[in-house]
């Protein structure tokens, strides 16, 4: 952060003589106390002079804030206190720069927002400070990211007073929770309701009854206080939600605010049984309607009695062009009455036949609020989509009911709710005009279970007045797939207009409820677009005029006690917030590192600590933080500025303990670029000073005597030090002979430099903050050799290069393992390739042989045949180990054995750097003609990388474990995310052997470490899977790596196969033998599987059957293995019993055939002729389908064309199976020809059309016969828009003179639900959304049924 001026920069206070000689402050305000003003900023030049009660003077006349309303603080020093309001020191005694500018912030004062200037009336000219923009215009705002976010409060540079203080217009929004829009609209409207909002208050939450948490009304109660008395801008509505029994998935489902309504009165009616409001939604928003059919002969009327909560209007009626175009016409067109003619008829009990009827509804009673819902959703069975109608329908601010009322049925007994005929039941409600809201026993599906108990109404009086007031408009953004809600509102305090979009509240005019009325900019087609998206009325709110009904809203001193007691816990609750967020405000929260003293593992925690307490009572938090009490005193610990990625310690604060941490810190910020460490010491001893400008080196000291590298030690180090200065301070430190020292800086992965030029300085060097070096000091003659010759740089290349394996080994078959290991020799030459064996006369087959029966007692006890000082040696406190061949005990030492493995000379190979894997599902492809394994892996099986040695000489052996620091294995981890190279039919082929033709081995020349000893695992719970713990180099190949495991296995290395197990436990089979382990890394594991490896040209194969009139088309069938140059006969030969013993498929070779596989499509058709790699390109992992066939195979030539068609009967709806047709060409006129012959369709009236998507591009019977491109007008095949070029492709066919069948209403949406279900299930596509919907619910009981078997 920028840092004030200090004092001697600050422009000298002289006398000026004359006003223009005076230099000028350029102050630049940004006012972040309201969203709209964040971005803008304000410019004053203002004299030097100037005091700073006058620069709050002239930035409240420019903002138009009153003065004193607000607070002005340094834009870029954020924990700095605001500047002094009252104060008459001049600009530049404040700390302002002449000349330059100064960037200051307008904040709030005390939390509440800066009070406008200007007049309320005037506010839309209040230089849009207030939300009422210029344009005025009441859609959804630009949705802004920060707006309501936790984080806000956290951020610096934003002032979080932009969403906590009360809009202008003194209402308070609601934070959109992700997608609740149309929740908080609905809330809203409530809210505005008085008669509600009253109703509401004058209940009393009894906390003894029932949970606060879990009670709807009590929420609810909270959030409408809340609204009324909060100065924040917008407040959360979770607990509402939270009482609905929701959690947080459900704010990212938006749902309908008509449906919402009904389940949250549903839900507040259970909830309110047996209280004072136990009828309230009944008595404010119930109406009556009869549901009546009239006989048209004889006048007998049967009827009954619905109750209704709202009037679900219908846009455009069914089938009709023309919407309607206002809520009047709908309304008569809701209660016109139809006539049951014809097949129609009504059986009239008092005629005792069938006859002509009149079936409609009529109002019997409005409810005091009226709500209308325009159903402006609908479903387009051209399209099968839903869609959205956004046609201009008008709505009044006041409408009279009185026309639409049945005076009639006024005189009508009001018991009566029943009739004496069933008629009543034949379909009561028209599917396009009537919503389900009539039947009381959907509400199960809503959400709520309801007894269907009628409570009493009110009746309104017939001679009373109709007139009802608009006063809530929900309006829809947006189009069927999804939108956003808001509400413009009627106050009944002051009858102005407000727009309620979720955290924004602004006045509105009756010009913009206009524009709610939609319309949409020339309509496409029958129905505007499924995605066409606008802005308009979606429920309609008006209440009754009534002056002896009408009320007012309760102002706070009118409030019921308990009202009055819960707003006070509120403001307690406000305030306690406010000064939660104050204490955050100057709160620096860092990260805190410690490595334990006990434990020696580096702990991570995050400190927060006030800016004003200081670095001691900071030491100490951070000591409780870590939970070192009894550990380490708290005097032995202390605080020090660390770079952890570096593990670079950058200062420590000597002197420094009484300095606020805010200061030392550098202020409060939301992250730092540095973390504080937790340094601990032994009470013997003392903490070292770390100077700025220091950097850090961990000195490992080799000794090549027992070829063993010691952990590092810390020394510090300048960057302008020389090398000869630099080995003085390590002899200080180590105690080693600065003459003889040879230093090796490991600047980075296997760049290891030695430092001779005396001269030089470390940050010529290539020396940067954290640093590692191997110091050697000894009189040895390896001095004398070249750096690269030396066995210094052996021992460290081999330490760089190891990385430990986790190996998972199969269960041991059954008998003498013996009989097992009958793999080839090693090498043609085993006295070559085994230099251990030369002494002891043994062959390589009889070491392998013998160490393979010691591994039968697996035992992490070492056997005591050793001698001690190899026992020493392999101890585990050293990094290296030295086996002395050709001595064989210790490669007989309870199971471990080194062994040689493969020329490093492939690994420099650039071809090969990566190792690469194959993906193998578990539960599919083990190879189960072979493998006696489970297929489940063990968590802890690891893989590794292996390293092995030339030289005939002793061999020293690395375990790289103690040694390997932070950095190394933030190496190994950066090395872990290589890209890794997938097999693919190139010209490697994928495949590779161990052996070359002639069975040769190919390793030869400098061999690589390797070293395996048993593993126990806690685990693993005596599932017969022994485990190995490999030290190997990685730039050993597979195949040698393989060669090395055989003993361990018990097979030779072509009959298992190596699988890298990755973290979620999948399974990748590594297949590239001449192919490194550099891309494993340290406890990488590595599962080995019995059964036959792959030799050169072989690939793995998945076979799948494909059945072209199944549901699932595509079934596996087996994993089996084909050969570079083999035919396809010969592969179908090789298949046969396979199929029968794994898939009971008892076929013969002319009864199947082999084709392409392209994910679920079949695509060519494989002669028997073919040959792989040459005629069908191969690769690994293949995968491939096998068709049986009912009659040998047809196809003969590759100028062939096998098509699968199907013929679509519209008259019967419905699709008939595939049949395939070969055609000898890519003729349109033969494929006709073959389809009229083998249908019985005339020629002419033939018509095809290719089919979409992938296999067996399904279609909807409702869809097909206008949604595809029949007939196209080409004459080939291969042409666009067809594209059939391979066998395979999907034509469908049918008779153009056929028409499809009419269907009733009722008959398309059975089909539509049928067809839906079934398209689901293959999965291919059947609705217009992006997204499953899911089911409205809200829970009486806190939360959703944990009952199993529902779904």
């Amino acid at each position: 952060a920028q840092v004030i001026p200090s004092p001697a920069q600050l422009f000298p206070v002289v006398q000026i003589e004359s006003a223009a000689e005076e230099p000028r402050v350029l102050c630049i305000v940004q006012d972040t106390t309201n969203a709209k003003t964040v971005n803008e900023r304000l410019t004053l030049n203002l004299p030097a002079s100037t005091s700073l009660a006058k620069l709050y003077k002239d930035v409240a006349h420019k903002a138009g804030y009153v003065n004193g309303t607000f607070e002005l603080a340094w834009g870029n020093v954020v924990e700095m206190a605001p500047l002094d309001q009252a104060s008459e020191m001049s600009l530049v005694e404040s700390g302002f720069d002449a000349g330059k500018r100064n960037f200051l912030q307008l904040t709030d004062k005390d939390g509440e927002q800066p009070q406008i200037a200007s007049d309320e009336s005037g506010t839309a000219d209040s230089s849009g400070l207030d939300d009422s923009s210029q344009d005025r215009f009441i859609g959804p705002l630009p949705r802004d990211g920060t707006v309501g976010c936790s984080s806000d409060y956290s951020s610096p540079s934003y002032s979080y007073s932009s969403i906590l203080n009360k809009s202008e217009t003194g209402y308070v929004g609601l934070v959109n929770q992700a997608m609740t829009c149309y929740l908080n609209s609905l809330l809203q409207t409530l809210f505005m309701t008085p008669e509600f909002r009253n109703a509401l208050y004058n209940w009393e939450f009894e906390e003894s009854d029932e949970d606060p948490v879990t009670s709807i009304p009590y929420q609810l109660q909270r959030l409408f206080v809340l609204l009324q008395t909060s100065k924040k801008r917008a407040i959360e509505t979770t607990d509402v939600t939270r009482s609905f029994g929701w959690d947080s998935s459900e704010a990212w489902q938006q749902h309908d605010v008509q449906e919402l309504c009904r389940v949250m009165f549903d839900a507040l009616e259970q909830k309110w049984k047996q209280t004072e409001q136990a009828d309230l939604i009944n008595q404010l928003y119930q109406g009556k309607l009869k549901d009546y059919v009239r006989c048209l002969e004889c006048g007998y009327e049967s009827w009954r009695i619905d109750t209704y909560l709202d009037i679900p209007l219908v846009i455009r009626p069914f089938g009709a062009s023309q919407a309607f175009g206002s809520v009047e016409e709908a309304l008569q067109a809701f209660i016109q009455p139809e006539t049951l003619d014809g097949p129609n008829q009504y059986f009239c009990e008092r005629c005792k036949k069938k006859c002509d009827a009149r079936k409609g509804l009529r109002f019997l009673h409005f409810p005091y609020l009226l709500t209308l819902q325009l159903k402006r959703f609908d479903f387009d069975y051209t399209t099968m989509h839903r869609i959205k109608l956004n046609d201009r329908m008008t709505f009044p601010e006041e409408l009279d009911m009185s026309p639409f009322m049945d005076l009639e049925d006024e005189k009508s007994p009001q018991t009566e709710s029943c009739t004496d005929s069933g008629a009543e039941n034949e379909g009561s409600c028209h599917s396009d005009q009537m919503s389900n809201d009539f039947s009381t026993d959907d509400g199960v599906d809503e959400g709520i279970c309801l007894d269907s108990a009628s409570a009493a109404e009110r009746v309104l009086k017939p001679k009373s007045s109709l007139t009802f007031e608009l006063f809530s408009v929900m309006v829809h953004s947006g189009s069927a797939a999804g939108g956003h809600y808001y509400a413009c509102i009627k106050s009944f305090c002051d009858g102005q207009w407000y727009s309620f979009n979720d955290q924004h509240v602004s006045k509105i005019t009756q010009d913009d409820i206009r524009k709610t009325y939609g319309g949409t900019s020339g309509s496409r087609g029958y129905y505007s677009s499924a995605f066409a998206s606008s802005t308009n009325a979606y429920m309609l709110i008006y209440r009754l005029k009534d002056p002896s009904r009408n009320a007012k809203c309760l102002d706070v001193e009118d409030f019921p006690e308990h009202i009055k007691r819960l707003v006070q816990r509120e403001k307690e609750s406000e305030e306690q917030e406010k000064r939660q967020r104050e204490i955050e405000r100057n709160t620096c929260k860092i990260k805190l590192f410690c490595m334990h003293p006990i434990k020696m593992m580096m702990m991570e925690s995050k400190l927060e600590v006030h800016k004003d307490r200081t670095l001691r009572e900071a030491t100490e938090t951070a000591y409780k933080l870590m939970d070192l009490e009894g550990v380490v005193p708290l005097d032995c610990c202390r605080l020090v500025k660390y770079d952890e990625f570096h593990e670079y310690l950058e200062r420590s604060y000597e002197g420094e303990e009484d300095m606020p941490m805010g200061l030392l810190l550098g202020g409060v910020k939301s992250s730092y670029m540095f973390d504080l460490l937790l340094e601990s010491r032994r009470p013997d001893q003392l903490f070292q000073p770390y100077k700025p400008g220091e950097v850090m080196v961990k000195v490992h000291v080799v000794d090549l005597k027992s070829e063993t590298i010691a952990a590092p030690v810390t020394v510090r180090a300048y960057l302008n030090q020389t090398i000869t200065e630099f080995k003085q301070l390590i002899a200080q430190a180590s105690g080693l002979s600065a003459e003889t020292m040879r230093v090796v800086l490991e600047r980075c992965y296997n760049d290891l430099r030695l430092l001779y030029v005396p001269n030089k300085t470390l940050k010529a060097e290539g020396f940067f903050r954290s640093n590692k070096v191997f110091v050697e000091s000894s009189d040895s003659a390896d001095h004398q050799v070249m750096f690269t010759d030396s066995l210094l740089w052996k021992l460290l290349d081999r330490h760089g290069n190891t990385i430990r394996l986790f190996v998972s080994l199969p269960e041991q078959l059954p008998g003498p393992q013996a009989h097992r290991t009958s793999f080839p020799k090693v090498s043609g030459d085993s006295e070559d390739s085994f230099e251990g064996a030369k002494g002891t006369g043994q062959s390589v087959e009889a070491i392998l042989e013998e160490s393979t029966e010691k591994l039968k007692n697996l035992s992490l006890q070492q056997q005591h045949t050793s001698s001690t000082s190899d026992s020493q040696k392999s101890s585990d406190h050293s990094d290296f180990e030295h086996i002395e061949f050709p001595a064989p005990e210790p490669a007989q030492e309870a199971g471990r054995l080194e062994c040689c493995g493969q020329p490093a000379g492939a690994a420099t190979d650039p071809e090969n750097q990566f190792a690469s894997e194959e993906r193998s599902d578990s539960d599919a492809n083990n190879d189960r003609s072979t493998s006696s394994v489970d297929s489940d892996i063990l968590s802890s099986s690891h893989s590794s990388d292996t390293l092995c040695n030339a030289d005939s000489a002793p061999l020293p052996l690395a375990n790289g474990l103690d040694s390997h620091s932070i950095t190394s294995s933030r190496r190994s981890k950066a090395h872990e995310g290589k890209k890794e190279t997938w097999d693919t039919a190139e010209e490697d082929s994928g495949t590779d052997s161990e052996y070359d033709e002639n069975g040769k081995n190919k390793g030869e020349g400098q061999y690589l470490y390797f070293r395996a000893e048993p593993f126990s695992q806690e685990d693993t719970s005596g599932d017969g899977h022994k485990c190995l713990l490999v030290h190997v180099d990685k730039r050993i190949t597979l195949a040698a790596f393989k060669q090395n495991l055989e003993p361990f296995v018990g097979v030779a290395a072509t009959q298992f196969k190596v699988f890298r197990v990755y973290a979620n436990n999948q399974e990748f089979e590594s297949v590239r033998l001449n192919e490194t382990l550099s891309s494993f890394s340290d406890d990488n594991k590595i599962t080995i599987r019995l059964g036959r490896a792959l030799k050169k040209g072989e690939y793995r194969v998945k076979v799948y059957q494909l059945l072209v009139n199944d549901p699932e088309p595509c079934k596996f069938l087996l994993d089996t293995v084909f050969a570079k140059g083999m035919t396809v006969r010969q592969s179908k030969e090789e298949l046969l019993p396979q199929l029968r013993d794994q898939c009971k498929l008892d076929l013969t070779i002319d009864r199947f055939r082999l084709r392409k596989k392209t994910w679920k499509n079949p695509g060519t058709v494989f002669l028997d002729y073919h040959v792989y790699e040459e005629d069908i390109n191969i690769s690994s992992n293949w995968e491939v389908f096998l068709e049986v066939l009912e009659e040998p195979e047809r196809m003969k030539s590759m100028s062939q064309l096998a098509v699968l068609t199907r013929r679509w009967r519209p008259q019967q709806m419905k699709l008939e199976p595939f049949h395939e047709v070969m055609l000898e060409s890519s003729s349109v006129e033969e494929l006709k020809e073959k389809l009229s012959e083998m249908s019985g369709i005339p020629l002419e009236n033939l018509e095809f059309a290719k089919g979409r998507g992938t296999f067996p591009c399904d279609i909807s019977v409702l869809e097909i016969h206008q949604d595809l491109d029949w007939n196209p007008k080409v004459s080939t095949l291969n042409v666009w828009p067809l594209y059939i070029c391979d066998d395979g492709a999907v034509v469908f066919y049918r008779d153009s003179t056929e028409e499809p069948m009419e269907l009733s209403e009722e008959e398309r949406n059975d089909l539509m639900k049928k067809e839906s279900s079934r398209l689901l299930k293959t999965g291919h596509r059947v609705s217009y959304s992006p997204r499953k919907e899911k089911a409205l619910k809200i829970y009486l009981d806190g939360g959703p049924s944990k009952d199993p078997g529902q779904d």
